[in-house]
């Protein structure tokens, strides 16, 4: 069994602060989770080792032992001990009179992210659970519930109210959520001998009358034949009420404009806003009367004379 290096695994000194480790931990959580590097196995494997480097260093009282084992370790090194010789079973969490928890149950710990390492397991596979305890401790799964918002809740942020094990709880649900966006409740998913599992929330959100794309909204505005051609003004509805659009004269149908900033927040900088497109949809008279067909018709035949 190797030698886990967990400092080396987060990039940080041996003496990081605890805010120190937590930040390094979050910043590469953040950059190798499996939801952003589908299909990746060595992004996968790196997540799960940087989950376990945090899993001991974010603990006080694992990492004060994983601290006394790496010196152990490193004057044993330092005596010249060859590859594969150091003596674990002084720091074995399963030795005699302690309860052995089995990998499998600690892999629950990470769901799809996989388990922990046998180095951890012979570790710190102990401390998982109560000392004369005869069952193995093991963590609730997490639990999807899903969440319908409107637009307008997804522009302006909302919240939900739910009932959870006797408890009544109030989500913030922040502006700029998508469909798809995933909010975590922390302990509130399925009870178990063990910690339970978490709760989250899956977001989706009714665009209606807009297109959504990402933090972009697109929608058909109608008007006439006569502010097409001639120019004039339309009304263009957004998420924070109506506004006037200016048409130049002789705007053709499907013609896009570009209203910026008036799309939806971004989820992570709630500042910065997309944009609206409003696509010219032109509405042609289906009923002319005798004057508008004379005019018409006089266009026309003027267009033609050479």
């Amino acid at each position: 069994m190797d030698y886990k290096d967990y400092y080396k695994l987060l990039g940080v000194d041996r003496n990081a602060s605890e805010s120190d480790i937590k930040r390094a931990y979050r910043k590469l959580a953040v950059q190798l989770h499996p939801d952003k590097n589908p299909g990746d196995s060595q992004a996968e494997e790196r997540f799960k080792e940087v989950n376990e480097a945090y899993e001991v260093l974010g603990d006080p009282a694992k990492r004060a032992r994983y601290d006394q084992l790496g010196s152990s370790y490193r004057a044993w090194e330092r005596m010249g001990g060859a590859p594969g010789g150091f003596d674990w079973s002084q720091w074995s969490a399963g030795r005699p009179g302690r309860v052995h928890v089995e990998m499998g149950d600690l892999g629950d710990l990470f769901g799809s992210a996989g388990g922990f390492s046998d180095f951890f397991n012979a570790i710190f596979g102990g401390t998982m659970a109560q000392a004369g305890s005869a069952r193995t401790a093991t963590r609730g799964r997490d639990l999807d519930q899903g969440v319908r918002l409107t637009l307008t809740e997804a522009f302006k942020g909302t919240t939900r109210t739910l009932d959870r094990n006797g408890k009544r709880l109030e989500v913030k649900i922040p502006a700029g959520a998508t469909s798809g966006t995933r909010i975590r409740i922390a302990g509130q998913g399925e009870r178990s001998s063990g910690a339970s599992g978490d709760l989250y929330l899956v977001v989706e959100v009714d665009p209606s009358p807009f297109e959504r794309r990402d933090d972009d909204l697109y929608i058909d505005v109608a008007t006439d034949l006569y502010t097409a051609v001639l120019g004039g003004q339309v009304q263009v509805p957004t998420p924070t009420g109506p506004v006037m659009l200016t048409v130049p004269a002789g705007s053709q149908p499907g013609q896009t404009f570009r209203l910026k900033g008036r799309g939806m927040p971004n989820l992570r900088t709630p500042s910065r806003h997309g944009d609206l497109f409003a696509r010219l949809k032109v509405l042609l008279p289906t009923q002319l009367s005798d004057e508008d067909r004379a005019l018409f018709e006089e266009l026309s035949n003027s267009r033609r004379k050479p």
